[in-house]
Order: C-alpha cells, then structure tokens, then sequence
C-alpha cells in the first residue's frame, strides 16, 4: 500500500483499496489462498450462512469447516471495523492539516486496532492538556533546548522564557521553576504519545509485570470467597483466564486492591521497584543516560514523571482491559465448547418419559410425554416433608406407568433430587416393569423455560411449575431440540458468564447452537418453531409460518412443499433445505442430508449403478463400486460427488453418540456418605479450564482438578474430558462443612495423592499470611493444594 492510493479527495473510504487489505490479512493469518477467503466472503456476503456453505459450497470454498469459517467470519468482522475506523482516523487527521505522507503510510500499514489508537493518540481530539497551555505560551523550545543539550543550566535557561501570565487560564510562566514545569509537560506528553516508546513499554509491562491483589481493609467476611486473592501475584502474561476474572470480578465488588506490580521476594528480602525498573526502560527507549549533565537531575525527574503521571496509570489500564478482553475470549471458548457438547449430548430416542421436577413443600410435580414429546399427563406429589405422603405418591406414579407404557423416568438434579430419586427408585421396585430406568438429568435453564412466553403458548393452561417437569422429560428424547428453546446463557455451562462481554458471548453462543442444529438435522414435520429457527437460512418469522402451514395443511410431503409457506423464498429454500428431514414422505432423498440441488446428481449414480433409490441407499457394497471422479462434472465437484455418497451409504445418520447413563452407587445418597478411596461413576456435567465437575447423584457434583485426570500432564480438561462423558472416578478427599468432593480419574497413589500438583496445574506461587487477623503476621510462599477452592465455590454457586 502506497500514499498515492489514498490520493482522491474520499481517498480514506477506498471500499476496493479496504477489501484488498483486508483479504491479504486473511489469508495470511489463516494460511489460505486469497481466491478460497474471497470465494468465501462473497457467499457471506451474499447471505449464505456458514453451514450451508461447509456443507454444500465445499468446491467453491476449496472444502473449509465450519471451524474455519467462523474463524473467518470472526476476524472479518474485527478487519471490517478496523478498517472503518482507520478511514476515521486518516480523515481526523488530515483535516488538522497535520497529516504528513510518513504518517499516513504508517496508519495504512498497521493491522491491529491498538496499533492504530497509537498512532492517533497524539492527534485525537481532547480537551485542553497542561502541555497544550505550556506550548501555547511559547514553553516548547525550552523543552527542546534542555532535551536536545543536556549540558545546559535548567534554570538560567528557564529565566529566558520568565514573563506576565496571559490569562487565568494560560501556563504559568511568573518564574524560571514555572516555566520549568511547563518544558517538563511538554516533554512528557510528547514521550507518552510517542508510538516508538508507548507500545515497546506495553509489551516490556506485560512480560515483565505481575498482577497483584490484595484485600481491602475491613473486606474479610464479605470477600470469603475470594480469599484466595488477599494476597497475590502472579505473571501478567501467564495468568489463566478463571483467575484473571475471580480477580477482576473482586476488584469490580470493592473487596479486592488491584494493580499491576513486582510481588515482594519469596525470602522477604527487599524488591526493586518497578518504578525504578520502568523509568530505566524508559531511559533506554528514549537514548538518553545520566552523565552528570547541568539538566540530568531535572531530566531525571521529568522520565520520572513520565512513568508515574502518564504512563503508569495509562498502561495499567490498557493491560487490565488486554488481560480482562483475553481471559473473557477463553471464558466465551469454554461456555461455547461445553454447550455443543450439552446441545450434541445422546438422545434417548423416541420413548415414553416421565419427568420428576422435584421439590419439598411445593411438591415433586410430574409430567409424562410421548415419544414424540406431546404431553400426555401431569400429577404433583408430596412425598416429603411436611405432607410425607410416600405411599399415596407411588400410587400415583405406578399408575401413570401402567397408564401410558413409561420406559424412562427423568429427575431433575435440583434441590430434593436425591429424595426424589430414591422415590424412583422405590417405584421401580414396586412396578417390576422390564426395561423400565431412571436417571439423573440437568435442569439448569428448566426455570426460564417455563416462565417463557414459548411455554405460555405452547402450555397456555398448564401450570408454570409443571412446565419445568415437562422440559426435564423431553430434554433426554432429545437434549438439542428441547435446549434450543431456552437462551444458551441460561443453561448453566458456562464460565464467569456474567462477567464477559455479552454481546460476543451471545454470538459465540448463536453459532455454535446453529452449528449444532445444522450438523443434526430437524425433522421438518415434528420440529418446533425455536428448534426449526436455528435451521440454516430460516428467520424466527418464518419458522412460525412452517410450523402454522404445517397445522393448516398437514404434514409436508417433499421439500418443494416448502416452497409454498408464506414468506419463504428461493434464497431462503436454497439455504435451509439440505438441513430440513421428511422422513416417510413422497422422495426418500428429503430424509437425507442429500441437497435437492444434488438430486440430478443421485438420478446419475442411480443409472450408473443399476438399481432404483431404496436399493442404493444403505448399500455399502454397491455405492463403493462407483468411482467418485466419473461423476465429477462443471455443475458437480469432486467434494459434493463424495458427500452424496456418505449420505447415500448413511441416510440421515445422527452424529450424536450412543445413548447410556451412568451407575451410581446404591446406597450412597448425600455428600456424607462418601468416604476418600471410594470408586464411582458419574457424569460430567460442567468443564473449565482448571478440571471437570462431575454429578456422583450426591446433590453436589465433585471436581477432578487437571492434575488429576491422567498420568500425563494436561493442560486443558477438555483434552480428556467433555460435558456429558460418563466418567470412573476416585474420592480424593470430602469436605462436608464446605460441600466440596475432590475426585481424581488417576490409579490410586497414596504418596503422590498426598504431593502437591506439578508444576503450572495448581494455582500461583504466592505469598500468602497466616496470622488469622490479617495483621502483624509473617508472610510465607504457599503452593495451593490441587483443587482451587475459589472456582470450586464459585462454580457449585454458579450450578445452583
């Protein structure tokens, strides 16, 4: 990019000059070649969403995932904004007459938004400054006089410049001290806007930095959960992302000291400040040394000032927002990677459910569905206290078995869940039903549900308390069609989630269900309009218009009827209809993931293999006796040829894996009766960055901290782990006082249970005191025990 690219007077919107910029930053970054980003952005462009174009524009994009292509989106997205603002900036600027051709190719080279803002920084506009006033009053060539020769007197050189104060509002300039101060502004403005010293600062701040907290005086009973942070530190650049939000979420409550420093030494011995430090860094950036020069003191004095008046505070800030913008980026990756594992959970298919919402007084309220989710009854019991009604509440569970033919009895994890299950698990033994089971489901989000308006017009005349028993039962037939219809942020696998930005957690949270969605498949004639609305292409509008053309007209025959809903398009046909599943209808293809524009395609494959449609589908045999590159042609690619064929070898094949529970331990009911060395089995129900929470059926799920997930090292759970495994697990240690269960998915090692964990697992090195008042005690370098005890509270409030 030259300067003459930005020679027409509307020169800084260059739409064309943009879009180039922006493609070349693509694919670099994403290792790609240009025409494949461009293809891409065009389909985007156009309106293609990004499944349909993983899924049936493979050729045109040369076969991105989805993965990638919202990379892409993503960083589009961010190059697009900054592109808008660098056009702001260039037209700000040159409208000051201050725009030089250095400067401008400068702002046209860099590619990140900080970069940018450093390069305005001195021409933004803003009220006037101290140094603005000084240079007003004729003080720069005093600044530049001691800057550029040393050797001169500061204050014989300062008394040229004494006069009368203009105004009341002008720099003072009454005597040599005053003007003195005056050159010092200037100066130091000039060195904390200059981008060769601002940003080289930054970094050296965020290598060499620790973030440290303390606890504010009087804070120790309202701050409890955060007293893991009363007195720490760890290195700026390496703190992980739970750690940096408990400790930013402490400092927004008023409970913690935040600020960017050098901890104290291990041994107690004395540190050098980092003020000394930076102000040497300064020195360095800047060329300049002390050589016992007339004006080095004041020089001195002035980088000084520089670092504690301007830099310091400014830099401070600018890296807790970096380190704050980081840790949420992960927070958002962790929530969006345990909700497609939630939203992608085993179905259990199309069976009779009986779903248990329990509660004490209120009652366990009861809700059995069909296997098709239709609601077939409702009860409430009171098997507790204070009604204690036991043998009245399996009567009426017994009968709703026998009634309706119930295969699977769901129960909600919440409070009285364990009562409740052995409720069940009474029935079950009273019934003597074959294949009759229960378990223990998630009903986090069940709530919101239920107040919904969704629920009120699904369920107008039930009772809100009877809808949260209905999504409980419908939700283990099929976890993504019944959790699409509450908002992800309320689902309760998330990390800090209220702490982040949520307008990116939204979006992250929107894709990754529209991902989900697309990658299962809705069937068109069941589906409801919130699960039909995450489909590729279709609006909230016009999910409601299918699902009321489906209640007016009956059930669809063929994707084509589609065509005839109000409202739906061929844009909106093209983009939705590879994703939509008519089973049983007029053409088998429409139970597949086969496009309708690849249906030519199969009327090929169908000749050339000698036998009609319901023979070729499923046979394995006779679809891998045609060669996929004799089918390639101008309007079919190599990529869809393959597809289809997939599609034909698997029609409509559910990614999900297969649907099983986990055995709980007979007898073991409540947090009390665990005991360390016990061996059980259990589902994960959350994962962070620190370890997984795991649902034993004790009413508080255990964590098996990172470091005691394999025999290798582990850097992220997620590695091992995801949401929904069934996992073995071993009671490490029970804290029944404070509810906490550390578990370990290692072989049992008494020396190495009893160790601390390795090295970069547990929390920080710290210095911790231990004087039980918080005054007048010794500090001590304390490695935390494997389990952090914060996250862990933080978490188990964060699940109820």
């Amino acid at each position: 990019m030259t300067v003459a690219d930005f020679a027409s007077p509307n020169a800084f919107a260059q739409p064309q000059v943009a879009a180039r910029r922006v493609l070349q930053a693509l694919s670099a970054e994403l290792q790609l070649p240009a025409s494949q980003i461009q293809a891409a952005i065009e389909l985007m462009d156009g309106g293609a969403t990004v499944p349909f174009i993983a899924r049936y524009r493979k050729e045109v994009t040369g076969g991105m995932s989805d993965d990638h292509l919202r990379t892409l989106e993503e960083r589009l997205l961010y190059l697009r904004e900054l592109e808008d603002r660098r056009a702001v900036v260039l037209q700000s600027i040159a409208e000051q007459g201050k725009l030089t051709p250095e400067l401008q190719t400068a702002i046209t080279a860099v590619m990140q938004k900080q970069e940018l803002e450093d390069l305005y920084l001195p021409y933004k506009p803003r009220r006037v400054t101290r140094a603005q006033k000084a240079r007003e009053a004729g003080l720069e060539p005093l600044a530049d006089l001691l800057w550029q020769q040393p050797q001169t007197d500061p204050l014989l050189a300062a008394a040229e410049f004494v006069r009368a104060q203009a105004s009341a509002d002008a720099a003072d300039t009454s005597t040599p001290q005053a003007c003195l101060d005056g050159a010092r502004d200037i100066l130091s403005e000039r060195w904390s806007e200059d981008p060769a010293v601002v940003a080289p600062m930054r970094d050296w701040l965020w290598q060499t930095g620790h973030l440290v907290s303390q606890l504010r005086a009087g804070k120790e009973q309202e701050g409890a959960k955060f007293r893991d942070y009363f007195d720490y530190a760890e290195p700026l650049a390496r703190v992980p992302s739970h750690r940096a939000l408990a400790v930013l979420r402490g400092r927004a409550q008023e409970v913690l000291d935040v600020r960017i420093d050098l901890p104290a030494p291990a041994d107690g011995g004395k540190a050098t400040p980092l003020a000394a430090l930076a102000e040497g860094r300064l020195a360095v950036l800047l060329g300049w040394s002390h050589q016992g020069r007339a004006a080095d003191d004041w020089l001195r004095r002035v980088l000084q000032w520089t670092w504690k008046v301007k830099l310091s505070l400014t830099l401070e800030r600018e890296l807790l927002a970096r380190l704050r913008e980081q840790a949420e980026a992960v927070a958002i990756d962790v929530f969006g990677a345990n909700l497609r594992d939630l939203l992608l959970a085993a179905p259990a298919g199309p069976k009779v459910v009986m779903g248990l919402d329990p509660g004490i007084r209120t009652g366990v309220k009861v809700a059995v569905v069909d296997a098709t989710g239709k609601l077939l009854d409702t009860a409430t019991l009171y098997p507790f206290e204070p009604r204690r009604d036991v043998q009245g509440s399996l009567a009426i569970l017994a009968a709703l078995v026998k009634r309706h033919g119930v295969q699977l009895i769901t129960i909600g994890n919440g409070t009285a869940s364990r009562e409740t299950d052995q409720l069940a698990a009474e029935l079950l033994r009273l019934v003597q039903q074959p294949g009759l089971a229960k378990l223990t489901v998630s009903e986090a989000g069940a709530s919101v549900y239920s107040a919904s308006e969704l629920a009120s017009r699904e369920f107008p005349d039930l009772d809100v308390s009877l809808r949260g028993a209905v999504s409980i039962a419908r939700r283990v037939q099929d976890p993504l069609a019944e959790l699409v219809k509450i908002d992800p942020k309320s689902i309760g696998v998330g990390q800090y989630q209220h702490d982040v930005n949520q307008t990116a957690l939204s979006r992250k949270l929107d894709a990754i269900v529209e991902d989900c969605v697309n990658a299962v498949g809705v069937d068109l004639n069941t589906a409801s309009a919130p699960l039909l609305a995450r489909v590729a292409g279709l609006s909230g509008r016009i999910a409601e218009q299918i699902v009321l053309h489906r209640d007016q007209s009956g059930a669809f025959a063929n994707r084509e009827a589609l065509k005839a809903v109000r409202g739906l398009g061929d844009k909106t046909f093209e983009q939705a209809a590879g994703f939509l599943r008519i089973n049983g209808g007029d053409n088998p293809l429409d139970r597949t993931g086969v496009h309708p524009e690849s249906y030519p395609l199969v009327q090929k494959l169908l000749e050339a293999a000698g036998r009609p449609i319901d023979a070729l589908m499923g046979n394995r045999d006779a679809l891998q006796r045609l060669r996929p590159e004799q089918f390639v042609d101008d309007r079919f690619g190599a990529f869809t040829v393959r597809d289809v064929l997939a599609e034909l070898e698997k029609p409509g094949r559910d990614p999900r894996p297969e649907f099983r529970t986990a055995r709980l331990l007979d007898g073991v009911h409540d947090i009390t009766q665990l005991e360390p060395g016990m061996q059980l089995e259990g589902t994960v129900t959350n994962v962070t960055a620190f370890g997984a929470f795991v649902d034993l059926g004790v009413h508080q799920d255990g964590l098996v901290h990172v470091s005691q997930m394999a025999q290798r090292f582990v850097n992220d759970a997620r590695e091992v782990v995801k949401t929904g495994d069934i996992v073995k697990v071993r009671v490490v240690e029970v804290d029944v006082a404070r509810k906490r269960i550390a578990l370990s998915m290692r072989p049992a090692d008494p020396e190495r249970d009893g160790a601390r964990p390795r090295s970069g697992q547990g929390m920080p090195v710290r210095t911790q005191r231990h004087d039980g008042g918080g005054r007048g005690g010794s500090a001590r370098t304390n490695a935390a025990a494997p389990q952090n005890t914060a996250m862990a509270d933080a978490f188990a409030r964060l699940k109820r």
